[in-house]
């Protein structure tokens, strides 16, 4: 019996080495047709059916061996498409592949550069695209092979990725940085496809835009991953090292998560991905990797790639025949076995001659592996004289196209002389041509060189036809070269397979008796489950007949239901008939409703005719108020201007001034406050009913005006005879036109047609003649006071940092040129001076912040430059006193250049640094006359000051030793004298004394009449600085005499700090 159950396996040994062979024919062809289909010069994106047949072909030969032999004769420099999609195809294999595909591919990483370098030097817009997919596939190879734990999908557990980093700190910031690059490829090629998206017409609805974006899909699913293992490696590196070692990968991630995050977020919203691959959420800010507890709000990303079943179904509507399993063919022939048993007796007769048969299919086998042996070696050796002879004719062939290159360069080498004959025949030709008298000869000439012409042209033309001759034997050469070249890799391939072929039939034949058995066990195995079937069939019949007898009770169920509902309808017919009635019922008890209501109506209506009537009453009574409290508005603004107007012929007043600062301010005022009028007035002529804005802006327009007029008028008590009657005569014409417009609003027949323009123009005259009165110092705008303080403090900074470079470079300079104890001189005052520098830059530093915090806490709602106006006085203090302290900064500069260059005196230097502290004393007191008592910034500003004096006596003190320590004094010997001649000595150094006495007190004299000259004309006259700030001032008389009260008297600008006497050095005794 055991013999007849394994002859089948055996007959069917030799249909399945058939079948295996016939399935690789079918597989090769299978994988050339996948691999022409997807990698094309169509601008069509790659399809999946050919996608995934090409993975499943790396799988079943474990490698990417069939792949890379026919994608080696793509002719991958002629088409950037085609380049493009073999990349697509090729990082698709490398994700889904056989994990032996790596390897694979790294053996033709010099191909993907080159290429990638080809495509990186021309201006195409796939080709740069080839570029960036070309480096990122390389970048991608080299990772995985550096760390083979990873794959390259990516796809691994946070334990694999801690035990690829180590505990070793290096190899994880290492293996950071490499991740960085990683994800640096990968959306570097996401961009600019992207880019390239947006600059063409192409969409992802087009076949041409879907061509470019289909490899964003591989590169998403890298992105996620690279994403996930950036965070989790930078926060084990930050739990190692500190953070500001770490602030460059920071800053890394950070420029890489704004990229990755604005990736996916175009890309989410693209229809063409939308039903391939759902694309994660980023979360809207990066990590904290300074707090460790922000790993635990990390959520990995998942990128998530739909169901596409029923597309590969269609997919695979329009394809060839599938692959070929060896286990379908055995199983189905296996299972039809048992359907004719007696198939297997007729074939091998009865059961003990079965053991015969077996051993000849044995030694059959035997002999069959030596046949092929035999061809295998016969076919090698064919193989390696083949490729012989193909080298020696590539030989040859490389040595004709050498013999042909350098018949191509002396052709040029010819032809280069010759067209330099030529050129000369024709400079020659030209001059004989403009040789009057030698004219004849010329023309003989001419006709010689053109005959010699022609023949140089025809030479030339044989030249040309011989070269490009040359060219098609070069070209022909080169196709014949790439021929051989693909027929010596054919050998090559087809030595391969047969070697593989061989390894295959070893392992056939040691796997024979073990498919057997399996075969066998598994017909038991089928013969088992039919019984089971048949069982399982029989209670099924028992089951339907119990069936169908609960269907015959279910159906006398439902006959007593259907007469339950005949009675229920009955019973529903006699509720609608009464139901009916009820409704005829409740109609006619509508219909007197509605009659009732009808009469309710008309009672309602004539009570509304009488509201409405009341309304209108009530209406005309609100308007009739609204106009007499307008009249009473009117009246009162009359008085109020009247009383100013008064107040100008009053002998009380005449002794009242006041500025033409605060004469401007009131004069803005007011007109400010006539556009409100002015709206408040076209407001209430829109809506009668409410006059609320006109009283408000009358009210505010009367005060304004009367302190317009007496401001003017107390302003021109201090103007010159002219401006003062012009503002007189301009005020009185202000109340004037007041009152004429105030008497229009009064009458109802007036007030449309009122309009405050004709006072709009008197008070731009007060305002403008307000303005010529203004203080000749004033010529600075208003608005530019603020600029200009700024602008003064940051020249007065700069020129103290350019004082201190001077400084520096004379230092340096100074040590070239001297040594010993001029040296220590000149390093001693240079010193001091550069001390002094710096704390004059200290000072000007604490006198801004004490000015700013002076400005802040003074300007209230208004702004800065508003401040700075309103405070003109002392915003003009702080600008000399800026302008003061970089002057004297420059010129103590210019001062110890001299000395040092001994080209200057000491006294310079003294008296500058005596001016540079009168200055920084004069910024002193200007920044601080309105700082608070309070102020923490103001005792800082002091001690500025007292080291500024320090230093500045530092600069004297160092100046004076060091001209005491280079003066050479004569040793007074008077012993060879006599009483005569020291009497006549003495008598001339008395002359000299008096001398110098008479010359020092004349210089003294100049020194104050300079002193005054400056204080004319930087100062102002005592009556401005009493009106510096704009309030009225009255002489004689009380406050209560003014017509408003008066405002606090602001804080006059201090006075320039007087410059320090320089007291005279008594040199005799």
């Amino acid at each position: 019996m055991n013999t007849i159950r394994h002859a089948p396996t055996r007959v069917k040994s030799r249909r399945i080495e058939t079948n295996l062979g016939a399935e690789k024919e079918h597989f090769a062809k299978q994988q050339l047709s996948s691999i022409g289909k997807a990698i094309n010069s169509t601008e069509t994106p790659v399809k999946e059916k050919h996608a995934r047949r090409i993975i499943l072909g790396t799988h079943r030969e474990k490698g990417a061996y069939t792949f890379w032999s026919y994608a080696l004769g793509f002719p991958l420099p002629s088409s950037s498409i085609l380049s493009w999609k073999f990349c697509h195809v090729l990082h698709k294999i490398l994700r889904d592949g056989h994990q032996n595909v790596l390897q694979d591919c790294v053996r033709h990483h010099s191909t993907l550069v080159d290429t990638g370098k080809l495509w990186g030097n021309l201006h195409d817009r796939y080709g740069q695209l080839v570029a960036l997919y070309t480096k990122l596939l390389c970048t991608k190879m080299e990772f995985h092979v550096k760390h083979k734990e990873i794959p390259p999908n990516l796809e691994v557990t946070d334990e694999v990725l801690e035990r690829t980093a180590g505990s070793d700190i290096n190899n994880v910031f290492q293996l950071t940085v490499e991740v960085f690059d990683y994800m640096d490829a990968e959306l570097r090629l996401a961009e600019t496809v992207l880019r390239q998206l947006n600059t063409s017409i192409a969409i992802s609805s087009l076949t041409s835009g879907q061509c470019r974006l289909s490899p964003l899909i591989q590169v998403i699913q890298d992105c996620s991953h690279l994403y996930h293992f950036t965070v989790k490696l930078l926060f084990k590196l930050h739990a190692c090292l500190p953070a500001d070692t770490l602030q460059g990968h920071r800053e890394r991630f950070h420029d890489q998560f704004h990229s990755l995050k604005t990736f996916f977020n175009r890309t989410r919203d693209m229809i063409y991905f939308k039903r391939l691959i759902q694309i994660p959420k980023l979360p809207d800010s990066p990590p904290n990797f300074l707090h460790a507890a922000s790993l635990a709000k990390h959520v990995k990303p998942v990128v998530v790639i739909p169901d596409q079943d029923d597309q590969q179904l269609d997919d695979d509507d329009d394809d060839g025949e599938p692959l070929v399993e060896v286990s379908q063919v055995s199983t189905s022939s296996v299972q039809a076995q048992p359907q004719a048993p007696d198939i297997f007796d007729q074939a091998f007769g009865p059961p003990n001659g079965g053991f015969d048969s077996r051993d000849i299919q044995i030694d059959n086998l035997k002999r069959d592996i030596e046949s092929v042996r035999a061809e295998l070696e016969r076919v090698k050796a064919e193989a390696q004289r083949y490729i012989t002879q193909l080298k020696s004719q590539i030989n040859s062939l490389e040595a004709e196209l050498e013999e042909q290159r350098a018949q191509k360069q002396r052709a040029l080498v010819e032809n280069e002389q010759l067209r330099m004959e030529l050129e000369a025949t024709r400079y020659r030709n030209a001059e004989h041509e403009s040789l009057q008298s030698t004219f004849i000869e010329a023309e003989k000439k001419a006709q010689a060189t053109e005959q010699r012409y022609n023949k140089l042209k025809e030479k030339h033309t044989e030249l040309v036809a011989s070269h490009a001759e040359l060219l098609r034997k070069s070209a022909d050469t080169v196709k014949m070269l790439s021929a051989t070249q693909q027929t010596q890799e054919e050998v090559e391939r087809t030595k391969l397979q047969l070697s593989f072929e061989i390894d295959r039939i070893k392992q056939d034949c040691d796997m024979k008796l073990e498919e057997q058995r399996f075969e066998v066990e598994k017909v038991k195995r089928e013969l088992e489950e039919k019984m089971a079937e048949v069982t399982c069939i029989k209670a099924t019949l028992h089951s339907s007949e119990q069936t169908s007898e609960h269907m015959n009770n279910s159906m006398t169920a439902l006959q007593a239901e259907k007469e339950r509902l005949m009675r229920s309808v009955s019973e529903k017919e006699a509720e609608l008939s009464s139901l009916r009635q009820a409704a005829q019922v409740q109609q006619s008890s509508l219909q007197q409703e509605r009659e009732r209501n009808s009469r309710e109506l008309g009672e309602l209506q004539g009570k509304l005719q009488e509201k409405v009537s009341q309304e209108e009453q009530l209406k005309q009574k609100l308007l009739e108020e609204q106009f007499a409290l307008l009249q009473g508005t009117c009246t009162e603004a009359e008085k109020i201007i009247q009383d100013a107007v008064a107040k100008i012929d009053d002998p009380l007043h005449i002794r009242c001034t006041s500025s033409p600062d605060y004469l401007v301010s009131r004069a803005e005022a007011a007109l400010g406050s006539i556009d409100k009028v002015k709206k408040g007035h076209a407001d209430y002529l829109n809506k009668m009913g409410d006059a609320g804005g006109l009283l408000t802006a009358l009210t505010q327009f009367s005060h304004l005006a009367a302190d317009t007029i007496i401001n003017g008028s107390a302003t021109a008590h201090m103007a010159p005879t002219d401006h003062a009657d012009r503002l007189t005569e301009n005020c009185r014409g202000c109340a004037t036109e007041s009152l004429r417009y105030l008497k229009d609003l009064k009458s109802k027949t007036t007030l449309p047609r009122a309009d405050p323009a004709s006072i709009r123009i008197v008070i731009q005259k007060i305002l403008h003649l307000g303005q010529e009165l203004r203080p000749k110092g004033m010529d600075v705008r208003q608005e530019e006071l603020g600029d200009l303080v700024d602008k003064e403090m940051a020249a007065t900074s700069a020129a103290i940092e350019e004082a201190v470079r001077r400084i520096d470079e004379m230092m340096s300079q100074a040590r070239k040129d001297t040594s010993g104890v001029k040296l220590e001189v000149n390093e001693r005052i240079l010193y001091s001076c550069t001390d002094l520098m710096k704390a004059i830059r200290m000072l000007i530093i604490a006198s801004t912040d004490l000015q700013k915090e002076i400005v802040e806490s003074g300007r209230g709602a208004a702004t800065i430059k508003e401040f700075y106006a309103r405070n003109s006085r002392w915003t003009e203090g702080l600008i000399s006193a800026a302008k003061a302290v970089g002057w004297g900064a420059t010129e103590m500069v210019e001062s110890a250049d001299k000395v040092v260059l001994h080209t200057g005196k000491y006294e310079e230097l003294i008296v500058c640094s005596h001016e540079i502290a009168a200055s920084t004393a004069q910024l002193v007191a200007a920044s601080k006359v309105k700082a608070d008592r309070n102020s923490k910034k103001l005792p800082v500003l002091q001690q500025a000051s007292r080291h500024v004096n320090e230093m500045a006596a530092k600069v004297v003190a160092s100046t004076r030793t060091g001209q005491e320590n280079l003066e050479e004094k004569d040793t007074m010997d008077f012993s060879g004298m006599s009483l005569i001649k020291l009497r006549k000595e003495e008598m001339e150094s008395q002359v000299k004394v008096l001398e110098l006495e008479s010359l020092l007190d004349n210089e003294r004299l100049r020194l104050g009449e300079l002193r005054k000259k400056h204080y004319d004309l930087a100062g102002v006259p005592l009556t401005q600085d009493a009106e510096g700030n704009g309030e009225i001032s009255s002489l004689g008389y009380p406050s209560s005499m003014s017509p408003k009260p008066s405002k606090p008297t602001v804080m006059k600008k201090p006075a320039l700090a007087q410059k320090p006497g320089i007291p005279p050095k008594t040199t005799f005794k």
